[in-house]
């Protein structure tokens, strides 16, 4: 199992998501992929809409209250 990182911070919606999905395509089945957000509704936007395609949201960690996020994506 691979586990990829992906630093999108200074992104906002919708290209935290889209860069997401092209990180992704990167990956095989399996893989994680760790992604730092510091847009606010990217938190509740992108793992929603990587749920409805199949992945898995790992988990979603707060690093900075209010203000910097990790998520874990395992890839469908």
């Amino acid at each position: 199992m691979v586990e990829a990182e992906l630093d999108l911070s200074g992104d906002v919606c919708p290209y935290t998501f889209v860069k997401t999905k092209l990180k992704l395509e990167e990956l095989e089945s399996g893989d994680c992929l760790v992604v730092t957000y510091d847009h606010g509704p990217a938190i509740e936007n992108v793992p929603r809409s990587l749920k409805a395609e199949g992945h898995r949201i790992i988990c979603i960690e707060e690093v900075e209250p209010k203000r910097l996020w990790k998520v874990t994506i395992e890839k469908a």
